[in-house]
């Protein structure tokens, strides 16, 4: 698999966060279960990307 594509799509969701108003995120003021869903999908792409990576050894 190429990793283009992987790293296309990881570059591009690194703007999401500025969407979000102030004080989002764990080290904000408030934060919702949807900003936990979103280090979930993170951590779950990351896990992803180094299983891959290993040939899914």
């Amino acid at each position: 698999m190429k990793s283009r594509p992987l790293l296309a799509l990881a570059s591009s969701l690194v703007a999401l966060p500025a969407l979000a108003h102030d004080g989002h995120g764990l080290f904000g003021s408030h934060w919702h279960a949807t900003d936990a869903l979103g280090f979930v999908g993170v951590a779950l792409l990351v896990g992803l990307a180094v299983w891959l990576s290993k040939g899914g050894k």
